[in-house]
């Protein structure tokens, strides 16, 4: 098959969050099973800066076209990317395609690639990723989108892909009928976690004393995280139960939250104890995981953290908010613990257990790196999404 994957953002601009590494591990496994990937894509490297555009540029196989975004500040305050020159490269390029891979949803390359794949008869599916609700800032914006592009992207598209059935709940009060939604999760390349950092590396670089325990936080530094709840239960943690033997680490790329999150800190007295280390990755990510005694996922809101995938093949177990998709993916007491959102008590009283509980989570670790195997390996998902795109081929060519 000949495959366009459409996507915002996508290698090295990790700053985005997961979709980005979801899109790339896609493509390069469909590349490794003899298929032809193509990435339409931006320059967008984090919030304020921009990759260098290259005509010629080939990652692992797949020819990835970076178009240039009109405005970064559009970028950092909106999220929106906005590449005219799309337009005029795919209206020669789409017809070329056998089936197109639309990733998120209120897109501007979106509203292009619509068009020219109804114009040249080419089956798209789309896979939203979590961004369908309403939710967060600027709703007045996704309703417009929604009103003249949206519903037109989920009524044309042969598929729509959830990663949850919860988000494929939400489809469904978008309208899309049940059979044109298929669930399918994120995957994770196992072969990156066969051999993980000694223990100890990442408290050795970053000055961490031995004796001292980590709570890690890895992700985005954006209000729907819910760090904010983190840090208040740290403080309720050093402050009214006296434990002082651990440091909270938050790492991870700044989206709008992290002035805040450090005003914070700085206000409960806590600075000295709370750690930022900005981006992780590769190795660095992989060490904060192996030293970590527990990982914490205190979000708002959440469709399908990759975060806890990833925790899973270090053999960590995640204590996370009992909102959205987790509770299908953090299973309470065997692959972690769950919590109520913004409850700081039940959250310090998990952490603690687990903090306190070496063998309890030394189990719960086994179990975690058992499931990810067994469900979320990136192999196994790829199988399902080359059967669905094999699908969508069959039927558009009987309808025709």
């Amino acid at each position: 098959m000949r495959i366009l994957q459409v996507t915002p953002y996508f290698p090295p601009a990790y700053a985005f969050g997961g979709p980005v590494k979801a899109a790339y591990q896609i493509s390069r496994e469909l590349i490794k099973r003899g298929h032809e990937v193509v990435v339409y894509t931006t320059d967008a490297k984090d919030f304020g800066s921009r990759l260098e555009i290259d005509s010629s540029n080939t990652i692992e196989g797949m020819k990835v076209h970076r178009f240039r975004n009109l405005s970064l500040t559009l970028v950092k305050k909106l999220k929106l990317f906005i590449t005219p020159q799309l337009a005029l490269f795919a209206r020669k390029e789409v017809r070329k395609f056998d089936i197109i891979h639309l990733h998120e949803y209120r897109t501007f390359q979106n509203i292009v690639i619509h068009h020219y794949a109804r114009k040249y008869n080419v089956p798209y599916v789309l896979q939203a990723r979590g961004s369908l609700p309403r939710i967060g800032t600027w709703q007045r914006l996704k309703w417009i989108y929604d009103i003249f592009f949206g519903y037109r992207l989920l009524r044309d598209a042969s598929k729509v892909i959830a990663l949850t059935r919860i988000e494929a709940e939400q489809y469904k009060r978008m309208s899309v009928p049940e059979e044109k939604i298929a669930i399918i999760p994120n995957g994770i390349d196992l072969s990156e976690y066969a051999e993980l950092p000694s223990k100890g590396a990442f408290k050795k670089k970053f000055n961490i004393p031995e004796d001292k325990k980590i709570i890690l936080y890895l992700g985005r530094i954006h209000k729907i995280k819910g760090i904010d709840f983190l840090v208040k239960t740290y403080t309720y943690l050093i402050n009214e139960m006296n434990f002082k033997d651990a440091v909270l680490v938050i790492a991870g790329p700044d989206d709008g939250f992290l002035d805040e999150v450090k005003s914070l800190v700085q206000f409960l007295g806590i600075s000295r104890l709370v750690m930022f280390t900005g981006p992780l990755y590769g190795r660095e990510k992989l060490g904060a995981y192996v030293d970590s005694e527990v990982v914490v996922l205190p979000s708002r809101y959440e469709t399908f953290p990759n975060v806890a995938l990833e925790a899973y093949a270090c053999s960590k177990p995640v204590v996370a908010s009992n909102v959205g998709a987790i509770p299908s993916i953090v299973l309470h007491g065997e692959t972690g613990l769950l919590f109520q959102v913004g409850d700081v008590k039940e959250l310090a009283n998990a952490i603690v257990h687990m903090l306190t509980h070496p063998e309890e989570v030394e189990r719960m670790g086994r179990v975690a790196r058992g499931l990810v195997e067994e469900k979320f390996s990136i192999d196994r998902v790829v199988t399902q999404l080359e059967m669905l795109y094999e699908k969508v081929l069959k039927d558009e060519r009987e309808n025709e």
